[in-house]
């Protein structure tokens, strides 16, 4: 059996809801929510509804996000499916076929065009590092404040 859907009406099938969070939780069905992702199934013609035309703007194998509670569930062949008006849909859900985003997406402010680097504060650049002792080099022992030289005792 098929469902076909009159004027601006559209069927669609849930996606399946998350069983376990992002950190891992497995869910039960009672503490998941409802799923407001859908694929459509069917789409109607259009055509005049209550006196104005309608234009279908979606297409069978769109993925799109509904209002939570909208529209009329109906059970074909032990299959739920979800009748919607095209107005309850708010959007189609795009999928990127990039995994991650590109590299020159993720550049610097600095590096972006008309736009200048920072300046360095002129403390900065004054500022030089002082040289420490070179590798290998046993360290000198202090045990406290400079002294002058020992006087010399008399013998």
């Amino acid at each position: 059996m098929t469902i076909r859907p009159l004027a601006d009406r559209v069927v669609i099938k849930s996606v399946e809801a998350e069983e376990t969070t992002k950190s891992g939780i497995i869910l039960t069905a009672a503490a998941q929510e409802k799923p407001s992702i859908a694929e459509i199934v069917a789409v109607g013609p259009g055509g005049t509804v209550d006196g104005k035309e309608v234009e279908m703007f979606v297409k069978v194998g769109d993925k799109v996000l509904i209002s939570k509670y909208s529209g009329t569930e109906v059970k074909v062949d032990g299959v739920e499916y979800s009748i919607v008006r095209q107005d309850d849909i708010l959007a189609v859900v795009e999928e990127s076929t990039a995994k991650s985003a590109p590299k020159s997406d993720l550049t610097s402010v600095a590096k972006k065009p008309g736009r200048k680097p920072a300046a360095k504060s002129a403390a900065a650049k004054t500022e030089r590092k002082k040289p420490g002792p070179k590798p290998g080099a046993k360290a000198a022992k202090t045990t406290g404040a400079k002294r002058g030289p020992k006087p010399k005792t008399a013998k």
